[in-house]
């Protein structure tokens, strides 16, 4: 395995788990942070949200639910500490716009940042022959992104979405004699989202259908090192789900989730370890060869009067491809303009996550007034 491959293991996916209680073959790549959610509602709801209701952290997940907005602008702002068990100095920085524009409200524009710190990493050399530590100061690793997406109403009911993004990695100088060096790449992300009208279901309740997918982070792959050989891939994901809402009355919502998610990544070779040098339409055709790197997970969610929510989800990972396995649970407050999400995650595999025991954070600011989609709501 190469310097960089290593690094990356280390500092990215190292990051993902703990310790290590069987052996695993997980997929790797460059710039893991786009894998992380950095948003506290779906953090409440088993880290879904390519087919939740639309919100302002739609950016992250599904910039196709921005058509479907209550409110023509909003704000969301998002801090998650990571490693929590081991360090106090790695977070992740998340913020959020969308805007609708014209006056029918059929196309939005939005943006987001997305910013992680790794905190301060000591450098040291340790001579074996002479038992001599020498101090090689520190590096601090980091990495961020920055995109911008335009939504479309082709339907009343169905939308679509395309995002350009650029993503910077950068994990410092790690001693003094390797070539490391900051890696920089754009992607693109395309998805859409389905929303049916209400319509009798249960009793006499009325229920909504919903559905979303999407696919992120398709570009060309990270250079590190500036050798053709140890260049990594983007963490390009395909998400699908579906989802239903049961109306009890004018003021409250009960929403059920499922989504399924796949890295498109080419894994390594189970024998070798090796990951395929190749380009990444053809990396693509080759990660459905390995169908561990499916990941599930379903969520319930109420809501009452848009103004208070209680979520809970489950996220599923298959023990080879990195054994996250855990429940989540969260709360969702809102006060005029104002919103705060809440969400905790318990651990349920016998691998630690980065994220066990950790409160997420994310405030919303609706800036804008209510849209014609807030009477579907």
């Amino acid at each position: 395995m190469t310097f960089t491959k290593k690094l990356i293991l280390g500092i990215g996916l190292g990051l993902g788990v703990l310790s290590f209680a069987q052996e695993m073959n997980p997929v790797l790549t460059g710039a893991p942070f786009l894998r992380i959610s950095p948003d506290a509602r779906a953090g409440g709801m088993g880290d879904q949200g390519v087919v939740t209701t639309s919100d302002a952290f739609s950016q992250f997940w599904n910039a196709a639910k921005y058509p479907f907005s209550r409110t023509s602008s909003a704000i969301a702002v998002n801090y998650t500490p990571y490693l929590g068990k081991l360090t106090n100095d790695v977070f992740l920085l998340y913020a959020a716009f969308h805007k609708f524009l014209g006056y029918e409200e059929r196309s939005t524009i939005s943006a987001s940042i997305y910013y992680f710190n790794m905190g301060e990493v000591l450098m040291n050399d340790f001579n074996a022959t002479t038992g001599q530590i020498t101090d090689r100061g520190t590096a601090t690793p980091n990495e961020f992104s920055i995109d911008v997406a335009y939504g479309l109403k082709l339907s009343d009911t169905y939308s679509m979405a395309v995002t350009g993004r650029f993503i910077r990695s950068d994990f410092g100088t790690f001693g003094s004699d390797n070539t490391l060096k900051p890696a920089n790449s754009f992607a693109v992300d395309v998805s859409g989202y389905f929303m049916s009208p209400r319509h009798t279901s249960l009793g006499d309740y009325e229920g909504r259908a919903r559905a979303g997918f999407s696919v992120q982070n398709l570009g060309p792959r990270l250079d590190y090192t500036g050798d053709e050989e140890s260049r990594s891939y983007l963490p390009t994901m395909a998400r699908l789900g579906v989802g239903y809402d049961l109306f009890i009355d004018d003021l409250n919502r009960v929403g059920a989730n499922f989504e399924a998610s796949k890295i498109l990544v080419p894994g390594p070779d189970s024998n070798t370890g090796i990951i395929p040098n190749v380009g990444v339409m053809e990396g693509i055709g080759k990660s459905f060869s390995n169908p561990q790197s499916i990941m599930m997970s379903g969520s319930v969610e109420y809501e009452y009067d848009n103004s208070f929510a209680v979520r809970a989800g489950y996220f599923h990972e298959s023990e080879i491809q990195g054994a996250r396995q855990f429940a989540t649970v969260g709360i969702g407050l809102k006060y005029q303009a104002f919103g705060l999400d809440l969400s905790y995650l318990v651990n349920m595999s016998k691998v630690n996550t980065a994220l066990d025991n950790t409160l997420r954070f994310g405030l919303t600011w609706n800036i804008g007034e209510e849209t014609q989609n807030a009477m579907d709501y």
